[in-house]
C-alpha cells in the first residue's frame, strides 16, 4: 500500500510536472501569437497611415492641376477675345479721328458713342483682369524682345526705346501670351 501510494504521488507529481510543462508551452504559443498579432497590427496602422498619406498627396496633386487646367483654359478664352480689345480700340480711335477731322458731322452711328466704347472697353479690361489679364506698356519702355516685337524703325528719340505701339501685348498671370507689336527709335 505504501508503495501504491507513492506510485499515486508520484503518479500525480509527474501529472503536474506535465500539466506545467503542457501550460508552459501554451503559455509561449499564446506569447509568440500575441507577438505576431501587435507586429500584424503596426504593419496594418503601417499601411493605413501611408495610403492616407498618398490620399492627401494625391488631393493635393489633383487641385494643383485643376488650378491649371483652369488656367490653360482662360488663357485660351482670353487670348479669343484679344481680337474683340483691338477693335474696340480701333472703333474708339476711329470715333475720336473722324470727329476731330469734321466737328460739324453728327456722330457715328454707335449707341454711346466714343463714350460707350471706352465704357465697353473697360468693362471688358476688368473682366479679363480678374483672370489675370494685365495690359503691358509699351510707349516709352526700352525695347525687349521678350516682349515687344519691333516692325519699324523710326527717326527721333532716344536709340532702343519703343516709340509707337502698333498692337498692344498682354501678361496673363504673369506670363507674356500675346507680345506687343511696336515702332522703335533708331
Amino acid at each position: 500500500m505504501a508503495d501504491e501510494k507513492d506510485q499515486d504521488i508520484n503518479y500525480e507529481e509527474e501529472n503536474n510536472e506535465s500539466s506545467a510543462v503542457e501550460a508552459k508551452d501554451k503559455l509561449k504559443k499564446l506569447k509568440e501569437k500575441l507577438e505576431q498579432c501587435q507586429e500584424e497590427k503596426q504593419a496594418n496602422l503601417t499601411g493605413w497611415q501611408r495610403a492616407q498619406a498618398d490620399f492627401i498627396n494625391y488631393r493635393r496633386r489633383q487641385e494643383e492641376q485643376m488650378g491649371e487646367w483652369s488656367k490653360m483654359f482662360g488663357e485660351g478664352l482670353i487670348k479669343d477675345l484679344l481680337p474683340v480689345l483691338d477693335t474696340l480700340d480701333a472703333s474708339e480711335l476711329q470715333t475720336s479721328v473722324e470727329k476731330d477731322d469734321n466737328p460739324t458731322q453728327p456722330p457715328l452711328n454707335l449707341r454711346g458713342g466714343e463714350e460707350g466704347l471706352k465704357k465697353t472697353r473697360n468693362q471688358l479690361m476688368k473682366i479679363l483682369a480678374k483672370h489675370g489679364l494685365v495690359e503691358m506698356k509699351s510707349v516709352g519702355e526700352k525695347f525687349n524682345p521678350q516682349y515687344h516685337e519691333a516692325i519699324e524703325q523710326v527717326e527721333g528719340g532716344e536709340e532702343g526705346i519703343v516709340a509707337e505701339e502698333v498692337q498692344k501685348g498682354y501678361l496673363l498671370n504673369g506670363k507674356v501670351i500675346r507680345v506687343a507689336i511696336v515702332k522703335v527709335n533708331k
